[in-house]
């Protein structure tokens, strides 16, 4: 049964000795093609300027190889990874949690959390959380959005208006310029048994 060799791991490649296929197409490190070559050969070219042979297209028929530092090619693809993993920075939901009581220190604390999630590119929900009688006065939770959010709206703009689900009245805020200004009412969550009767 013939053997072939097996595909390198992703993201890795063949060097000097770990190519196995003869011959190979070499790319020397000063871009020239110098054609097909006795895989040999070409590692002995690339001892002899003191660099490696690495294989950078095995799929192809013959593979082609390239004369370089490797490691110097491998610190720099790791240097453009981290480079581009900085760039593509995933939006993530953040929670700051309010009480109608929550006292004016505490509420800058609070500011001062989401400003950080904000300017890290965050967005944040701001959620007040009514006990027992505190349902009796939505207005005051709204009062204590309204100025959270003022401490905020130099950096962030209202994404989803304050919305009360059940005991809890959420808001969404993320990082841009204000456009609705300070929250309005909270409107409730759909209930079908808070529905208009006819």
């Amino acid at each position: 049964m013939r053997h072939t060799p097996s595909a390198p791991p992703r993201d890795s490649h063949r060097v000097n000795e770990q190519i196995r296929l003869s011959p190979v197409f070499v790319i020397d490190d000063e871009n020239e093609q110098l054609g097909e070559m006795d895989t040999r050969d070409a590692l002995a070219l690339a001892r002899e300027r003191g660099l490696d042979l690495v294989e950078v297209a095995a799929n192809q028929r013959p593979p082609v190889c390239r004369i370089m530092d490797y490691g110097k090619f491998k610190y720099e693809a790791k240097k453009k990874a981290v480079a581009s993993k900085k760039k593509q920075h995933q939006v993530v939901l953040k929670e700051v949690r309010l009480r109608p009581k929550t006292a004016s220190g505490d509420l800058m604390v609070k500011v001062e959390r989401a400003r950080k999630f904000l300017e890290a590119g965050d967005k944040v929900q701001v959620t007040c959380l009514f006990r027992g009688r505190e349902m009796a006065h939505q207005e005051v939770g709204l009062d204590v959005m309204r100025r959270f959010y003022e401490q905020l709206e130099d950096i962030a703009k209202i994404e989803r208006e304050p919305r009360l689900e059940g005991r809890r009245m959420n808001m969404i805020v993320s990082r841009g310029t204000k456009k609705g200004g300070a929250p309005k009412a909270a409107k409730p969550a759909r209930d079908p048994e808070s529905a208009p009767t006819s």
